[in-house]
């Protein structure tokens, strides 16, 4: 049986979270995608060749951010299955956090210092998120970007092709899903921001509140861990 956790309406709610809150980023917080770090990271070494090291500081605090939102889930996930028989399982205390980081930016201002505030918390919460949640039925995802779902899914998709295997199938399938939801996420943002503007971002927390439930169903139910 799939863990609660792994399952697909998990995997695929959490890909709207990711595409929802890149679009949010980008759209409302000064055009920036604070999902992944590829971009922050090459940004930084243009302005590094640039001698501009006061702009630095944008481009490094949302890499330290994801970087400790990966430390901090890590450690989570230790604590969590040193102490199994908790009743508040450590992946819904990753939504827990995400949660308590993201309400706040609803309430920031889109002034530069608070947009930047807004993305390094935004990068800080992704980091929790993909470090946390990283199979989907057994296969390895990510929720808050698409290079590598593309690329497993097609991949997938080929061999199905070639063995007929409906095996293969499923799981590309999924992947696509994964992504497909990614895209919704961002085009719900896209519309929600322009009538709630900063506001919008409580609609992923609307969304986090469901996969909470969504975990502590499937736990009660299955009496499997999450």
């Amino acid at each position: 049986m799939v863990q609660s956790s792994e399952a697909v309406r998990v995997g695929m709610l959490l890909a709207f979270i990711g595409g929802f809150l890149d679009a949010y980023t980008y759209l409302i917080r000064g055009h920036v995608f604070a999902n992944t770090q590829t971009g922050n990271i090459v940004m930084l070494g243009l302005v590094l060749a640039q001698g501009n090291w006061e702009k630095t500081v944008s481009y490094l605090l949302p890499i330290a951010a994801f970087a400790v939102g990966v430390v901090l889930a890590e450690l989570l996930r230790t604590w969590g299955k040193a102490h199994p028989n908790q009743w508040f399982h450590w992946r819904q205390t990753i939504l827990s956090l995400e949660l308590l980081f993201l309400i706040p930016v609803g309430f920031m201002p889109t002034t530069d210092g608070w947009n930047m505030l807004a993305n390094i918390w935004v990068s800080f919460v992704c980091s929790l998120q993909v470090e946390a949640f990283r199979r989907m039925h057994g296969k390895i995802f990510a929720t808050t970007m698409c290079t590598g779902n593309l690329r497993s899914g097609t991949e997938l998709m080929f061999h199905y092709m070639r063995t007929k295997d409906t095996t293969l199938r499923q799981h590309a399938m999924h992947y696509y899903g994964v992504i497909l939801s990614f895209i919704f996420g961002a085009a719900v943002s896209a519309l929600a921001c322009e009538v709630l503007n900063i506001y919008a971002v409580w609609i992923s927390c609307g969304v986090l509140l469901v996969l909470i439930v969504i975990l502590f169903h499937g736990e009660l139910r299955t009496k499997r861990p999450l």
